[in-house]
């Protein structure tokens, strides 16, 4: 009976000891719990990426997100998102602006800038040459593009609601508008407008960049300063490439330093305020970017071509002379509408299916990148 008790006692004893040994690990598993809670409120996400990936990714959508804002109709918001940087350069912005200067946040920023930048100072000259002596082609090709965005923010803006038809009725109108007035106009195309008109397009331009499905590249050939920023960027490229300062501070003063000042005021403020809008009230901002989208295509009509003033016409208000006409550069000859043949209308709905494809395409990928780390969070 002694030897029963006894060994009972033991039993006993090491259920204790195991209890105890159980409380601690789940105590170890609270603290590390805890731990893991505290380093989530403080990390954000993707900083467990090195850094040479985290470059190399950067890198590469600030190179894609260049080449977008030079094409309208792609959204350099699709190519951050498409490349999987988009997240990361969001909350740098957003963290810069409000003067949470963290080392990798400022590392993200910087590659993303750089590699944009760079991207769009050397294809500038390429793609303006295209425009110009192209321009039913590139515009088909654009009207696509454009297009092609329409699902990326319809499939945020789902499901539809009557907030987002309002909204995206209000988006089209002012397209609609826009594009009828530079219908009515005489065809020539617009002077660089100033300093002003140059700050609200880089500010245009940049915040809309920011959305994915948003081109700003196509709001800065609504607002008619297209190919004038892109000859000064690449006037500016040549007079640095050449060392002759006179030939860059015109482009330089005139475009570069408003276009920029406005790109800066554009991603820190006008982003804050659109996230702000998408925070208060998402449906409706969204409807808006559908109805922006699709109404930009109505200011895309590719049947146009430029026609070279002859000597005895006015062209801006002077008499066209053989000097003067030596002088204008095509991209700067007045536009006129023509009838297309079927040539032209077959190859522009071509070039129009083979740009929705693409922009289609790259959001494809981002989706498939989104997804992917989604399945990863739950693995």
């Amino acid at each position: 009976m002694a030897e029963g008790t006894e060994g009972t006692s033991e039993a006993l004893a090491e259920a204790e000891a195991t209890d105890a040994e159980a409380t601690d690990a789940e105590a170890t598993d609270a603290e590390a719990t805890d731990a893991g809670a505290t380093d989530a409120d403080t990390t954000v996400p993707g900083d467990e990426e090195p850094y040479p990936l985290l470059g190399a990714r950067a890198g590469i959508g600030g190179v894609l997100m260049g080449l977008a804002n030079l094409v309208p109709g792609i959204s350099g918001g699709t190519m951050l998102l498409a490349s999987g940087i988009y997240p990361k350069f969001i909350q740098a912005i957003a963290e810069v602006s409000t003067l949470k200067l963290r080392k990798r946040s400022l590392f993200v920023l910087g590659v993303v800038v750089v590699a944009a930048l760079l991207s769009i100072v050397l294809m500038a000259g390429p793609v303006k040459s295209l425009v110009v002596s192209h321009r039913w082609a590139m515009y088909s090709l654009f009207i696509g593009l454009t297009l092609g965005g329409v699902p990326v923010v319809w499939k945020m803006a789902k499901p539809a609601n009557r907030a987002v038809w309002i909204g995206a009725v209000l988006g089209f109108i002012p397209m609609a508008i826009l594009a009828w007035h530079q219908m009515q106009q005489s065809g020539e195309p617009a002077d660089a407008g100033g300093f002003t008109l140059m700050f609200l397009a880089g500010v245009a331009g940049a915040s809309a960049m920011i959305l994915p499905g948003v081109s700003g590249g196509y709001l800065l050939l609504v607002l008619g300063v297209y190919v004038t920023i892109l000859g000064a960027i690449d006037d500016f490229k040549e007079g640095l490439k050449a060392g002759d300062w006179d030939q860059m501070s015109g482009p330089f003063f005139e475009v570069v330093v408003p276009v920029g000042l406005g790109v800066v005021i554009g991603v820190l403020v006008v982003s804050n305020g659109l996230k702000w809008l998408l925070e208060k009230y998402e449906k409706g901002t969204l409807g808006g970017l559908v109805g922006l989208l699709v109404g930009a295509v109505a200011g895309l009509w590719p049947f146009q071509r430029g026609v070279a003033p002859e000597i005895g016409d006015t062209f801006k208000g002077q008499v066209v002379t053989a000097e003067l006409l030596a002088e204008i550069e095509p991209e700067k000859y007045p536009t006129e509408f023509f009838t297309p043949g079927t040539t032209e209308i077959v190859g522009a709905v071509g070039l129009i299916v083979v740009g929705f494809a693409l922009t289609a395409l790259i959001a494809k990928l981002g989706a498939g990148k989104d997804a992917a780390k989604a399945e990863a969070a739950k693995g």
